[in-house]
């Protein structure tokens, strides 16, 4: 039985990743699980100077998932490389560093910084704010996406992974044209922009005001905008949002992303990466699957 799945390149042993802000870069969860079953591990947000993030409160719990407004907060890449990278080398697993930034220059900085260091990709986090360009995400625009994209693949070494927005009008656009200006894969979907008010209190349940929201409410929407990408591209698509159970991976990945990460369910359960693992090779038992590719994208048309 074969769960090996192939990312611009790289060969993964298994699928199932863990979803960028919600793993840190494993230290936490390396009590309650074996990284060393994971596919790969998708780390927090990591910039060239450290980040505070927002005030507090920047987490509240909703119906169906949670808000949050951390604000990428994280210690910077000069740590990332010192602390990080070595602990998570103990492990057979992929690295796989989420980078994010607010401004081209940003972002090229962590992306050169990271050119020598042994991990596999990069996920570029283009839903951060350009404050170039008056705070509208780099990943709400088509031409802003595609010209992000461009300058990091001129200056990276390690394959590429565009993490795609969904707050926006058409994310098939948005794939086109990542895609075109030089991505290896994308992944989505990114949370949704959402907003607690408290009623009792009459203030915002975020001092933030707005965060995103995750979890399984979002995940009917994940798993149509990883079809419409699917069908407007022709790289690798890493799927997520609101993936709880191995069901929900399954999901995404027939309707054609050839990994999936997890996120807010590590949250309710450490475990939750390693029991979707097991779940979907007794699936693959239970249904006569030999080879995982035989699940990628094969919903009807």
């Amino acid at each position: 039985m074969n769960t090996k799945v192939n990312i611009a390149g790289i060969t993964f042993k298994n699928p199932i990743l863990t979803a960028s802000g919600t793993f840190g870069s494993g230290q936490e969860y390396a009590q309650f699980i074996d990284l060393n079953c994971l596919g790969g591990v998708i780390t927090k947000g990591v910039a060239n100077v450290p980040w505070e993030g927002n005030p507090t409160p920047r987490v509240a719990e909703v119906y169906g998932g949670m808000l949050n407004a951390i604000g990428l907060q994280n210690p910077g890449v000069d740590v990332f490389i010192k602390r990080d990278i070595p602990f998570l080398r103990q492990f057979d697993t992929r690295i796989i560093v989420n980078v994010c930034g607010r401004s081209v220059y940003d972002y090229l900085e962590v992306v050169e910084r990271l050119n020598d260091q042994p991990v596999s990709m990069l996920e570029i986090n283009i839903s951060c704010p350009n404050v170039k360009e008056g705070g509208i995400a780099f990943g709400q625009a088509p031409n802003m996406a595609a010209h992000i994209t461009k300058e990091i693949r001129k200056k990276s070494t390690h394959p590429i992974v565009v993490k795609l927005s969904p707050n926006v009008t058409n994310i098939a656009e948005m794939a086109k044209a990542v895609e075109a200006a030089g991505a290896d894969a994308i992944s989505l979907i990114n949370t949704l922009t959402g907003m607690k008010i408290d009623v009792k209190s009459r203030k915002f349940a975020l001092a933030n005001k707005t965060g995103g929201l995750s979890g399984p409410a979002i995940h009917p929407i994940a798993v149509r905008m990883v079809y419409e990408a699917a069908h407007a591209v022709d790289i690798p698509i890493i799927g997520m949002g609101g993936v709880m159970n191995a069901e929900d991976a399954l999901e995404l990945m027939l309707a054609g992303a050839t990994a999936v990460a997890v996120g807010t369910a590590n949250f309710a359960n450490p475990t939750a990466t390693v029991d979707i693992i097991n779940d979907i090779r007794q699936y693959m038992v239970t249904e006569r699957v030999q080879d995982i590719h035989e699940l990628i994208g094969a919903v009807c048309e």
